[in-house]
C-alpha cells in the first residue's frame, strides 16, 4: 500500500495474498463451473442453465460452510426465506427494473440483512414501544409493541460510506438502527472517496482512497463497531483499503460489519482473510469475476441505478447526489442526512 499526496492506493497483488491455496483452488474450481455455463446461455438452454447454477450454489454453500465469517442469506436462514431472497435478488438484476423500484427492492435487501445480522438470533431481553395512535374516541388510544432489546450490538456502532454508490445504502442501515435503538440512536458517519481503477485488468487493479475528499474523525472510529453497506463486493479491495489505511492511522475497530446486496465469493475470501473481526453480510453470493472485475452474473453498475449516472465532465458532489433523491427519500432519511451535513461541512 502507498500514499501519496494525499491518495492511498492498494493494488490487486496485495489483496491477493491474503488468500490460502485452499482459497484458490476453490476460486478456481468455480470459474471452470461457470465457464461450462456460459456456453448454455446462447442460444438460451434453460433446463442446462438450472441445473449448473443449481451445482454452482451447493459448491459455494460448501466452501461458506468453511468460513464462518460469509454469511450468506440463503445460505444461513430457514428455507421459507429463500423465496424472498431469490425474489428480490432477480428484481435486481433484472435490466428491465427501472429506478424507482430499484430503490424498493435495495431498501427491502437492506432490511432483510439488517434482520439477519442483528435480530434473527432469538432473544428474552425485549424493548417496547408504545405509540399512540390516530383513534381518539372514546379516549386517546396507544399500542405496545415488542422488539429485541439489541441496543449492546448497534449503540456503538459507526457507519462508513464508501462513496457513491454505497450512500443511500448506508442511510437504510443507519435508519434501520436508529428505529431499534430505544434511545433513537443515530449513527455518526465517516464518508471516504475511493475508487478503483477500471481502466486496469482484475489481476492488476488498484484501488485510490482520496483524502482530500473524504470526511471522517479518527476518534470517532477508534474502538467503535464499523459497518459499511455497498450493494456489490466484487474484490474486496475498496473495504481492505479504507480499513488498512484507518489502522496505519491508529484506529483499532472493535468489529467490522460488511453489508452486500451481492458478493463474489472471492471478495467475501479476500475481506474476511484480510481484516481481523470482520464479518461480511451478503443477501446472494455469486460465483466469479470477469477479466475486468466485475461480477457475474453480477446486477451491473449498483451505484448507476441507484443514483443514475454523473457525466464525465459534471461529476456530482455529496450534496448534490442528496439533493437528487429528492424530497422522499430526505424526509424518510432526516436524521442520517443531518448527520452527513455535520461531518461534511463540520457543522454542530
Amino acid at each position: 500500500m502507498t500514499d501519496k499526496e494525499d491518495k492511498v492506493v492498494l493494488k490487486a497483488e496485495d489483496l491477493d495474498g491474503y488468500l490460502t491455496a485452499e482459497d484458490q483452488q476453490d476460486l478456481q474450481g468455480l470459474e471452470e463451473m461457470y465457464k461450462s455455463t456460459m456456453a448454455y446461455f446462447s442460444p438460451v438452454q434453460k433446463e442446462l442453465i438450472v441445473k449448473s447454477f443449481d451445482e454452482m450454489g451447493h459448491r459455494m454453500q460448501d466452501i461458506c460452510a468453511k468460513h464462518p465469517s460469509i454469511k450468506v442469506y440463503s445460505f444461513v436462514t430457514e428455507e421459507g426465506a429463500h423465496a424472498e431472497a431469490s425474489r428480490v435478488i432477480a428484481k435486481l438484476r433484472d435490466v428491465k427494473t427501472p429506478h424507482a423500484e430499484f430503490l424498493y427492492y435495495s431498501q427491502r435487501a437492506y432490511e432483510m440483512l439488517f434482520r439477519l445480522a442483528y435480530t434473527d438470533q432469538h432473544s428474552d431481553k425485549k424493548n417496547h414501544i408504545i405509540v399512540k395512535t390516530p383513534v381518539t374516541m372514546p379516549v386517546q388510544n396507544y399500542a405496545v409493541h415488542k422488539i429485541p432489546d439489541i441496543d449492546g450490538k448497534i449503540e456503538n456502532s459507526v457507519m462508513c460510506v464508501m462513496l457513491r454508490g454505497a450512500l443511500l445504502p448506508s442511510m437504510i442501515m443507519s435508519k434501520e438502527i436508529e428505529e431499534y435503538a430505544s434511545s433513537g440512536y443515530v449513527t455518526p458517519f465517516a464518508l471516504f472517496k475511493i475508487n478503483r481503477d477500471d481502466s486496469r485488468q482484475e489481476n492488476d487493479m488498484q484501488y485510490i482512497l482520496n483524502l482530500k475528499k473524504s470526511y471522517f474523525n479518527f476518534e470517532e472510529l477508534d474502538g467503535k463497531d464499523l459497518i459499511f453497506a455497498d450493494p456489490m463486493n466484487a474484490t474486496g479491495g475498496s473495504l481492505v483499503t479504507v480499513v488498512k489505511y484507518l489502522q496505519s492511522q491508529g484506529v483499532k475497530p472493535k468489529s467490522i460489519k460488511f453489508f452486500n446486496v451481492i458478493s463474489a465469493l472471492k471478495g467475501s475470501l479476500r475481506v474476511t482473510r484480510a481484516l481481523d473481526n470482520c464479518t461480511c453480510y451478503t443477501l446472494w453470493l455469486d460465483p466469479v469475476l470477469n477479466e475486468k472485475a466485475y461480477i457475474m452474473p453480477g446486477l451491473g453498475d449498483a451505484g448507476d441505478r441507484l443514483n443514475g449516472q454523473d457525466t464525465a465532465e459534471y461529476p456530482r458532489n455529496i450534496m448534490q447526489l442528496i439533493a437528487d433523491y429528492g424530497a422522499n427519500i430526505a424526509g424518510l432519511y432526516r436524521s442520517q442526512l443531518r448527520k452527513i451535513e455535520q461531518t461534511v461541512l463540520g457543522t454542530i
